[in-house]
């Protein structure tokens, strides 16, 4: 007989669940006066609020991140984590605590109800150690650098900002959260005109792609200048955007998104180029009055015009980029050459997890 699956609950509420039902009694009984932040940060679909009860298949369950001072994380953890262990419920609302992984060597958490000690999801951490493991940030007082911003993913700036916190104690985590929700406004200016940029080095190349004849060279190009364009709304809409899978959904929830999903889905449906570019077009005059709204650079003409003397109907997104350039101040950028960040130069997931590299590379173009 199979078991019943649980009514689904946004992972959110179960984490909090978790906290107040069961991890603060714990810790109130056990290490009574203990300064410590409660949250559910990170990865995992729920932190971007994305969560469905397909998730519930890996990785997601009654979870937990606990942050105590780096003394008393060091002194307390592992005593903690395995107190938690011995303590916590075997299910919250119905779904297990304990977590297993599936095949040998396969990382990937399962829930499973266990009549022992629960192997949970609650680890111990300290907020400076935990941002370097996610961001390559070694410390949670004093602002970035710019060479910080432009090494540091979206993806992961929108798990570390993200979620919720139930309780901080401490402050230091709030803090860093209020530190980095979003960039500073030069380096802002800077990805945008970064952004433009880069849809300005393809805007022509579906016309050309057609005109000899590739037509899915033509919509393969399509289709990434409507991801760029996502982007650069995410980026209008002072978002962080998520890596491709929850993309679209987050582009989905900007206010702009009505005026501009039909223009984006015809863009990559259409089946031939004249309709290809017409439904482009439209969004690039979107967006480009969406720039121009927001005030910071000079106004630009927002019409389609023709490439030089190509018969190819484009933006000049390259005018964007200049008119954005031409406001910063900041020495350090406008040294730096339109290549922007990590995200706008790679989506390749294991790059973009290695700061060592990434790093590296930012500081090779300073």
């Amino acid at each position: 007989m199979m078991t019943p699956v649980p009514e689904f609950i946004p992972g959110l509420e179960l984490s909090r669940i978790l906290y107040e039902e069961a991890v603060r009694p714990i810790l109130d009984e056990a290490y009574p006066g203990l300064q410590y932040a409660a949250a559910r940060v990170g990865t995992g679909s729920e932190v971007l609020g994305f969560d469905t009860a397909r998730s519930a298949d890996h990785e997601w369950g009654p979870r937990l991140d606990l942050f105590l001072a780096p003394e008393e994380a060091a002194d307390y953890g592992a005593d903690l984590h395995e107190l938690l262990g011995e303590r916590l419920p075997k299910h919250v609302r119905g779904w297990p605590t304990h977590f297993i992984h599936g095949d040998p060597g396969d990382p990937v958490g399962l829930m499973e109800l266990t009549d022992g000690l629960v192997n949970h999801r609650v680890p111990v951490n300290d907020v400076s150690a935990w941002l370097t493991d996610q961001l390559g940030l070694g410390t949670v007082s004093g602002e970035p650098t710019v060479g910080d911003w432009l090494a540091m993913p979206q993806q992961r700036l929108a798990e570390v900002t993200g979620g919720a916190v139930f309780h901080d104690g401490l402050g230091t985590l709030t803090e860093a959260r209020r530190r980095l929700a979003w960039y500073p406004d030069e380096v802002w200016r800077y990805l945008l005109a970064c952004q433009w940029q880069r849809i300005s080095q393809e805007e022509a190349f579906v016309g050309r792609c057609a005109e000899v004849g590739d037509d899915l060279g033509s919509a393969v190009v399509a289709g990434r200048l409507v991801r760029d364009l996502m982007r650069l709304c995410l980026l209008l809409g002072r978002r962080y955007a998520p890596y491709d899978k929850w993309l679209g959904s987050a582009f989905g929830q900007l206010p702009v998104a009505d005026a501009l999903l039909p223009s984006l889905r015809g863009a990559v449906t259409a089946t031939e180029y004249p309709a290809r570019e017409q439904h482009l077009c439209e969004a690039y005059e979107v967006v480009a009055a969406l720039q121009n709204d927001t005030r910071l650079a000079q106004y630009v003409d927002p019409t389609r015009r023709q490439y030089h003397s190509r018969p190819f109907q484009v933006l000049h997104a390259e005018r964007f980029a200049q008119a954005l350039a031409q406001t910063i101040t900041d020495q350090t950028l406008r040294d730096l050459p339109l290549s922007g960040s990590v995200d706008q130069w790679t989506d390749n997931t294991d790059l973009l997890g290695q700061q060592r590299p990434v790093r590296a590379a930012i500081n090779a173009l300073r």
